[in-house]
C-alpha cells in the first residue's frame, strides 16, 4: 500500500505538472489546480542542463524535448569581443539516453507537459487556489477559492516563490529576497554559429545566448542594478542597448536590431530557500515554493522536475507520508541549497567583477555535483 492514494497539485508550472504527471504514473488519483484562468508558461528560452534532460528523459518526455528544442553539447565562454577563452563540457551522466544540454521555449515545454497531463487524464482546474486546509484523520479537506472543498491524501504546493501554501504552512517564514541583479530576455533567430550555450564575460554584464531550437536562441543579460527600479517597457530597448555597449563580434550586431517592438523580458532576480522541512502533516512544498533559485546555474526548471520524480518515487514506495516526506528531504533538501546558494555565489562574484576563471570554476564544481544520481 502507498503513502496516498489521492492528491491534489496546486501550482501549474514545471514542478506542479511534473508530480502531477509522476504521482498519476504511480497509480494515485490526480488534481491540478491553478489560479491563473489564462493556464500558459510565461518567460522567454529556458536553458536545459544535463541532470535536467535526464529529468525529462525519466519523465518520458526527451523525445518530444529533442525535436522542439535544442541539444547540444556543454557551453563556450567567451570575452566581452566574442572571442573563445575555453568550452566547458557538459559531464557524463551515466545511464542517461540524451547526453549534453540543450535549449527550450518555456511556451514549448508548457506544451509539451500539459499535453502529457492530458494523455494521462489529470483532470485540470483554473481560476483556483487554497484557502483554507484541514486535517481530517489521514487525509485533509482543501477548502478552495471557488467555495468548494476537496478531500485528498496528499497535497503538492507547487505555488511558486510567492507561494500561498507557503504563507498557510509557515506563516514566519523568509520571504524572498531581491539579489541586486535584474536578467533581460530576448528570443531572436538563431545565428547559425551559436550552436552550443554561450557566456560573454568580462564586461559591464555578464550575457548569454542559448540556441531553443533550430531557428531561434534567446539572449540574457545579467545587471547589477541595487536599487531595484522600474523599468517602463516603452524604455526597455534603449536601457538593453546601453547595458551592450562595448560588447563586440555577435552582441554587437544583436544590439544593433534592438527596437521598440523587440520582445524584451525584464525581471528582478529574487531568490528564496526554506531551511526546514517542507512539510506539515499531509501537505508538502517544492519547486520554487521551496527553494526558488536565480538563472546562473540554470537549475531551477531542473530542480522543479527532479522534486516531482523524487516525491512520486517516495510516496509509492512507502506505507506513511511522513515517511515518505523524511526520505524526500534527505534527497532534496541539500542538492537544492547547493543551486541555490552557488547560483547566489556566482551572481556575487559576477557584480565583483571577478575573472572569467573564477566564475567558470564555480559553474564546474556545481555541474559535477549536480551531474550525480538523483
Amino acid at each position: 500500500m502507498t503513502a496516498a492514494r489521492s492528491a491534489v497539485v496546486v501550482g501549474g508550472g514545471i514542478a506542479g505538472m511534473s508530480s502531477a504527471i509522476m504521482l498519476k504514473r504511480k497509480g494515485l488519483e490526480v488534481l491540478l489546480i491553478d489560479v491563473a484562468t489564462d493556464w500558459k508558461m510565461t518567460g522567454a528560452g529556458l536553458t536545459i542542463s544535463p541532470p535536467t534532460l535526464r529529468a525529462l528523459e525519466m519523465l518520458d518526455l526527451i523525445d518530444e524535448v529533442q525535436l522542439k528544442g535544442h541539444i547540444h553539447a556543454g557551453i563556450r565562454v567567451c570575452d566581452s569581443q566574442g572571442l573563445s577563452l575555453c568550452d566547458l563540457p557538459s559531464p557524463y551522466l551515466e545511464g542517461a539516453k540524451v547526453q549534453g544540454a540543450g535549449g527550450i521555449l518555456r511556451s514549448t515545454l508548457h506544451d509539451i507537459m500539459s499535453r502529457r497531463l492530458v494523455e494521462l487524464n489529470v483532470p485540470v482546474r483554473l481560476g483556483l487556489t487554497v484557502i483554507g486546509i484541514d486535517k481530517q484523520g489521514a487525509t485533509c479537506r482543501l477548502q478552495l477559492s471557488d467555495g468548494t472543498d476537496v478531500v485528498v491524501d496528499l497535497v503538492v504546493g507547487a505555488d511558486g516563490l510567492y507561494s500561498g501554501l507557503r504563507q498557510l504552512l509557515f506563516p514566519k517564514a523568509s520571504k524572498p529576497a531581491f539579489t541586486g541583479q535584474a536578467c533581460w530576455r530576448l528570443v531572436i533567430p538563431r545565428l547559425p554559429q551559436i550552436e552550443m550555450r554561450h557566456f560573454f564575460l568580462g564586461g559591464r554584464c555578464k550575457v548569454g545566448l542559448t540556441p531553443v531550437s533550430q531557428e531561434e536562441m534567446y539572449m540574457f543579460v545579467l545587471e547589477h542594478i541595487p536599487s531595484n527600479p522600474w523599468r517602463s517597457p516603452e524604455t526597455q530597448h534603449q536601457i538593453l542597448r546601453d547595458l551592450l555597449e562595448g560588447y563586440g563580434g555577435i552582441l554587437a550586431a544583436l544590439r544593433d536590431e534592438l527596437h521598440p517592438e523587440s520582445k524584451i523580458l525584464y525581471r528582478p532576480l529574487e531568490a528564496h530557500l526554506l531551511r526546514q522541512d517542507w512539510w506539515i502533516d499531509n501537505v508538502i512544498l517544492i519547486g520554487d515554493a521551496s527553494h526558488a533559485t536565480t538563472p546562473q546555474l540554470a537549475s531551477g526548471a531542473g530542480m522543479a522536475l527532479e522534486d516531482g520524480i523524487v516525491l512520486a518515487e517516495e510516496v509509492s514506495l512507502e506505507t506513511s507520508l511522513p515517511k515518505a516526506f523524511a526520505n524526500f528531504m534527505m534527497r532534496r533538501f541539500e542538492r537544492c541549497r547547493l543551486v541555490v546558494e552557488n547560483s547566489l555565489e556566482i551572481g556575487r562574484l559576477e557584480i565583483s567583477g571577478a575573472t572569467a576563471k573564477e566564475q567558470t570554476a564555480v559553474v564546474e564544481r556545481s555541474l559535477k555535483a549536480l551531474a550525480l544520481p538523483i
